[in-house]
This record gives structure tokens, C-alpha cells and sequence, in this order.
């Protein structure tokens, strides 16, 4: 794969954030009965920075939990042919039933990672309602999904991939594409 183009750096990434957790608060007048779900594994990344700039506008911390949708994937036979699927944990340390949660993923594509999300979630409680916060949403559903909170809509061509880079993993903050 050759990256074709950056198209957002840190600032742009930060700004994103801002923006989201601004719409978080606002949608849900204030962060009361809400709480945060990152989506293993760059969406707890994002959680966490969602979460600390709620917390610079509100004065407030909102909960944060870690979701492994691992063994909920429709796809996991095709992904991991004859290995073992690496599962890595759930962590909610709270209890989700009749709370407001926000999932939170870095790139929303065909919807099947937030569908897999949604069954783990019911499988822990039983929420109010669950709405979803992504850094980039790049088209090319298959499944009736949509982002409540939309870091940027970048439309992307099927044979092209949106990489998400972010400095505790990759120890660099950006989003490109890349041809296939």
C-alpha cells in the first residue's frame, strides 16, 4: 500500500476531538448518566482524549470503559482462517444499564465493527441508549449505521484505506489514505 495523502495532522485530529466532545455535551445536556466506550483498540485512545477534554470544558469526569468485540465479529472466520482469535478484554468497570453510551471507533467503513459493538454492549446491560463518536467516517456501508459525532467525512474509493495513526500506538498522530 503507498499513502497517498495525509488527511489530518495532529492539530487537525485535536481540533476533531474538541468539536466531538463539544457535541457530546451538548446533545446530551451535559455528561450526566453518560459514559464512553472505546472500541479496542485506537478507540480507547480516542475515549480517553474525548473524556479529557470533556472534562477541561464540563469540570466533570465522564466514565470510561475498554471494548473487545473480538468473538462478536461476523467475520472472523474469513479474518483469522485458522488461528485462534487474540482476545483481548473487555474492561467496563461500570454498570451500563439505563446509562447513555457513547461508543467511540476511529474510522466507521461498513458498520459491521459497530454492529458487532452494539451485541457486546447488550451482552453486559441493558443501556438507555448507545450512540457513536468516530474520528473519520469513509462511506461504503453495509448496514444501516450512522455516526452521531463525526470527527470528518472523508468519502473514499473501495480499492483505498484510511490508516489511522495515533501517538500512543503508532507514535505519531494523523489519518491518511492509502492505495491499494
Amino acid at each position: 500500500m503507498v499513502e497517498k495523502a495525509i488527511v489530518l495532522d495532529n492539530q487537525a485530529i485535536r481540533r476533531a476531538l474538541t468539536r466531538i466532545a463539544h457535541e457530546i455535551i451538548e446533545r446530551n445536556k451535559g455528561i450526566e448518566d453518560s459514559i464512553l466506550v472505546g472500541i479496542k483498540t485506537r478507540g480507547i485512545h480516542l475515549a480517553n482524549r474525548i473524556a479529557e477534554k470533556i472534562h477541561q470544558i464540563e469540570g466533570s469526569h465522564i466514565p470510561i470503559g475498554e471494548l473487545d468485540i473480538t468473538l462478536y465479529r461476523d467475520d472472523l472466520t474469513k479474518k483469522t482462517s485458522n488461528l485462534e482469535p487474540e482476545v483481548k478484554g473487555s474492561d467496563i468497570p461500570y454498570d451500563i444499564s439505563n446509562k447513555k453510551v457513547i461508543l467511540v471507533d476511529d474510522v466507521l467503513f461498513t458498520g459491521r465493527t459497530v454492529r458487532a459493538a452494539m451485541d457486546a454492549l447488550v451482552d453486559i446491560g441493558r443501556p438507555a441508549q448507545i450512540q457513536l463518536a468516530v474520528l473519520v467516517d469513509r462511506g461504503h456501508r453495509e448496514l444501516p449505521i450512522r455516526a452521531d459525532f463525526v470527527g470528518k467525512n472523508i468519502p473514499t474509493a473501495s480499492s483505498e484505506k484510511i490508516v489511522v495513526e495515533l501517538d500512543e500506538i503508532d507514535h505519531v498522530d494523523q489519518v491518511s489514505i492509502h492505495e491499494k
